[in-house]
């Protein structure tokens, strides 16, 4: 029996990962959680860069890149072709674990379209729910100040573009002023209601 997949995408500091352990809480069905942090975690060290030039191995993995725009501290998170290749085996690790009837809840920050249509390749379209995970943004720029390790504007970078893919989301939450079990249970009920988000996305 095929599990079901609950995408959830939202920028830094947004609540996914609270929001993905209510899900387990609540939810009557037994839920792995896989998250983008724990891929990036598992980089090599030598692989998990700094604003590394093209010539240093943290290139070729997860780069982190502090800058100043209009004044404001921004920090963007890129990927080099090692760091792309361990997102892919992320998406299928999600696939195949529905595959032997695991559900799956998903952590994670599609930075790009490609990211969203991989995905639509993977999972089952009729098994599988994208979330929208929105957060004002004043409220995320507190949490992050207050997160140990992460770097100033890291949502500031992603946080407009990780929406914009043209797909309509199968169920939005904001997280900015309501508990996350109490949208957790949204997320329980709206999956009631079949998915729609990747069937129209594959052919794109």
């Amino acid at each position: 029996m095929l599990g079901n997949v609950i995408l959830l995408n939202g920028c830094s500091s947004a609540g996914k990962t609270t929001l993905a352990l209510e899900l387990q809480k609540l939810s009557k069905e037994h839920y792995q959680y896989i998250a983008l942090d724990q891929f990036r975690d598992g980089l090599p060290p030598a692989l998990r860069g700094l604003n590394s030039p093209k010539e240093d191995p943290g290139y070729r993995g997860l780069n982190v890149v502090p800058e100043i725009k209009n004044g404001q501290p921004v920090t963007s998170i890129k990927f080099g072709d090692y760091g792309e290749e361990v997102l892919k085996v992320m998406r299928r690790a999600v696939s195949q674990l529905a595959k032997v009837g695991c559900c799956v809840v998903v952590d994670d920050i599609l930075f790009e379209k490609k990211y969203l249509l991989d995905y639509a390749d993977v999972l089952e379209p009729s098994a599988s729910w994208l979330v929208a995970v929105k957060c004002d943004l004043d409220i995320v720029r507190e949490r992050e100040a207050k997160r140990a390790g992460r770097f100033p504007g890291t949502a500031d970078s992603h946080y407009d573009s990780i929406h914009k893919h043209g797909v309509a989301y199968d169920i939005e939450v904001d997280t900015s002023r309501t508990s996350a079990s109490a949208l957790a249970m949204e997320i329980i009920e709206g999956m009631k209601s079949p998915p729609r988000a990747f069937s129209n996305l594959i052919g794109d």
